[in-house]
């Protein structure tokens, strides 16, 4: 059906008036006999016989009549023009005045196209959940939101942002849209900023070496000639010097713990710089052991004298040196020392050359039988609050004139024992700080059940303990008479560990059910070597998908509440909650990329959700030059909506022709001329009477003409 068309348009309903046709034979038939027609009568006007010109005109109703012509009456209601306000709501829309800004600026938009009439306003908030770690994705959301809106509705579209938008288009035809584009940019001229930037990053390092990290300064908006950049590990400052923008700088990360050990990597805040957001960056590094070098001294043999090696001997990253006293130095039998098979305890050499070389030092039932001189003893306190660590294992030599509180290892022993052992059945329990404690928090079996002596857990029992008064540490677990069992404590930067009882091997044999004797001597090593995961005190930080997890270990009272600092700079305080004995945990829904930071106290947590270079952070100074083409392609315009520091929202006005829909104070939409008809009237003018008569008059006129022809012949 062909249909050239006129309209005439009210503002809510008109009438669309239209001529069409719909012929009864194949248009070209119709040409043909069109043209049949006037060459025949053609050839009688040329030789001028009558009724040539009537039998022209008859052919001519004739074969319009063919064509079924008739008026069409279409009644249609026009359709509300869409325009689209799109609202930057990413992380970097929350610096400096730019939230103000969007929001005064969004405001006076929705009412101006609110009071335009036969106006539908569509408005599209791209927030930091809706833009993934690649940065600001305006245009996915605008594409998203105007899906179900037909080209042709679209009046304008209406962005407000600070232009550092990371999915532009190269057309914005090619997203299916024909309106104006205009961009209002937030911020102001002239912004400068820096950031400091990772360019190549170790995840893991061993422990007690160094690893390299490659960071680099970059400008925006100023010439810096030289900064200063600061690097602290695990809070603590490691150097600070001056670098160069643009030019690489190396950082060496010594690692000093299992674990993650976290540097932080900043620089300066310049006056007037736009945000010190981007001055800071977290550099985890997963320390990895290598070896764990531990030392092993027995004193004479005993029956769990082999716990202790077996323990340690199952574990491949432990390197072990274990010295058993078999021959004291007392012990003359005559024996020549060319036949004896035992070799000189190497005290020099391990006390004095190498103590320094090993993690950990453990006695087991060691007496100075030996008879170390004191320098040697000295020399091992001084590697303990040095950040050395060790272990006593002891049962009754400790109380004899020749143990170790004879030495000077007394000033480093956690307890003051008593006169002589408890030889008497007992079973270990967990103190109530040892509940909170991560060496002995939840270990299996602890839960007190019904006994012979009442409640008790249902470890098997033991039958030696050192009587003892805790002096300075922490008492995990307590025996016989409630006296310490197992006593912990931090030494300057070393620790200790005091076994009250020599007895632990009968959970390692299996007697009347065993114990989790791996468990706990698995882990009171592992607190010893500072492993993180055992530490007291500690706050961490975990990012699980779009959740961040606040966890305050303690084994004091009630830790208070978190100061959480985003990457936008907002700060929030989040009260913790007990999730067990000795753990107080909170979570909140991630909010943007980039790197949050908690604090208790004096104990600070960094945690990087997304990548280590977030785009959303990585460029900040607002500009008009990303969005500029899609403007100019679509005949748009582009503005800073501050103006000489006041804020300025252009006007809105029609433009209904022309390629051009921007002016110095306002913004132009174009409307349209969408509808949906809503009733059709039809007249056919070749039906019925009129139609014949039409057909009839010319016919009639010429039989008329061609009688009065031959009458007067």
């Amino acid at each position: 059906m062909c249909r050239p068309c006129w309209s005439g348009w009210g503002s809510d309903m008109s009438n669309h008036f239209s001529l069409s046709f719909d012929p009864f034979l194949p248009w070209p038939v119709l040409i043909g006999l069109a043209l049949i027609a006037l060459l025949l009568a053609g050839l009688l006007i040329w030789h001028g016989k009558r009724g040539g010109w009537t039998r022209l005109a008859a052919c001519a109703l004739l074969i319009a009549a063919l064509t079924d012509p008739r008026f069409v009456n279409e009644e249609r209601e026009g359709l509300p023009e869409v325009v689209a306000l799109l609202v930057d709501r990413s992380g970097s829309q929350g610096i400096g005045e730019r939230a103000a800004q969007t929001d005064a600026a969004s405001g006076e938009l929705e009412q101006r196209i609110a009071a335009r009439p036969n106006t539908t306003l569509r408005k599209i908030e791209v927030f930091e959940r809706d833009s993934d770690v690649n940065g600001t994705h305006l245009f996915e959301g605008l594409s998203a939101a105007l899906a179900d809106v037909p080209p042709e509705r679209l009046a304008g579209i209406v962005a407000i942002t600070d232009g550092v938008v990371h999915d532009v288009p190269a057309s914005l035809r090619a997203l299916g849209f024909g309106a104006p584009f205009h961009g209002l940019i937030t911020g102001k001229a002239g912004e400068f900023d820096r950031r400091i930037e990772i360019v190549e990053s170790p995840r893991f390092g061993i422990v007690g070496k160094e690893v390299q990290a490659t960071v680099k300064v970059r400008s925006e908006g100023a010439e810096i000639a030289g900064l200063r950049l600061t690097l602290r590990r695990n809070g603590e400052v490691q150097f600070s010097r001056d670098v160069r923008v643009d030019t690489p700088v190396r950082l060496p990360l010594k690692i000093d713990r299992a674990g993650i050990n976290l540097f932080e990597a900043e620089i300066e805040v310049a006056p007037g710089e736009l945000t010190p957001l981007n001055n800071l960056i977290a550099l985890p590094v997963e320390g990895v052991r290598d070896k764990l070098r531990v030392l092993l001294v027995s004193g004479e043999p005993h029956a769990g004298e082999r716990t202790w090696r077996n323990l340690l001997k199952a574990d491949p990253n432990v390197d072990l040196v274990h010295f058993t006293i078999l021959r004291p130095p007392e012990k003359q039998d005559g024996t020549p020392t060319s036949e004896l098979s035992l070799i000189a305890f190497p005290t020099r050499e391990l006390f004095q050359q190498k103590i320094q070389e090993f993690d950990l030092i453990i006695f087991d039932r060691y007496s100075n039988q030996t008879y170390l001189p004191n320098a040697y003893f000295d020399n091992m306190v001084r590697y303990v609050r040095e950040g050395g660590q060790m272990l006593f294992a002891v049962g009754p030599e400790l109380l004899h004139r020749s143990g170790l509180l004879s030495t000077p290892l007394r000033q480093i022993i956690p307890a003051d024992p008593g006169t002589a052992p408890l030889e008497r059945q007992f079973r270990a329990r967990v103190s109530k700080l040892g509940e909170r404690h991560p060496v002995t928090r939840k270990l299996e079996g602890a839960q007190l059940v019904a006994g012979p002596q009442g409640s008790e857990p249902s470890w098997a029992p033991w039958f030696r303990q050192i009587p003892a008064r805790a002096a300075d540490g922490h008492v995990v677990m307590t025996g016989a008479e409630n006296n310490p069992l197992l006593v912990l404590k931090r030494e300057q930067k070393g620790r200790v560990a005091l076994f009250l009882s020599d007895q632990v091997w009968l959970w390692a044999r299996g007697y009347e059910g065993g114990g989790p004797y791996l468990d706990l001597l698995r882990r009171l090593v592992h607190w010893l070597m500072k492993e993180p995961d055992l530490e007291e005190e500690a706050l961490r930080l975990d990012v699980r998908g779009r959740t961040l997890t606040v966890e305050r270990r303690t084994i004091g009272e009630a830790p208070g509440d978190v100061d959480l600092t985003l990457p936008g700079g907002e700060q929030l305080k989040l009260t913790l909650s007990e999730a067990e004995a000795g753990i107080w945990r909170a979570t909140v829904a991630l909010r943007r990329a980039g790197l949050y930071k908690a604090q208790n106290g004096t104990l600070v947590a960094y945690a990087n959700a997304g990548p280590a270079n977030p785009k959303e952070f990585m460029e900040v100074v607002s500009t008009t030059s990303r969005l500029a083409p899609i403007a100019e392609e679509s005949g748009g315009s582009m503005r800073r909506l501050d103006q000489g520091g006041q804020l300025v929202v252009p006007r809105l006005v029609d433009i209904r022709s022309g390629g051009r829909f921007g002016g110095s104070d306002f913004i132009g939409l174009k409307p349209t001329e969408a509808s949906v008809v809503r009733g059709v009237s039809v007249l056919a003018l070749a039906a019925g009477g009129l139609g014949l008569l039409l057909m009839l008059v010319p016919l009639i006129g010429t039989w008329l003409r061609e009688g009065r022809g031959r009458r007067a012949t």
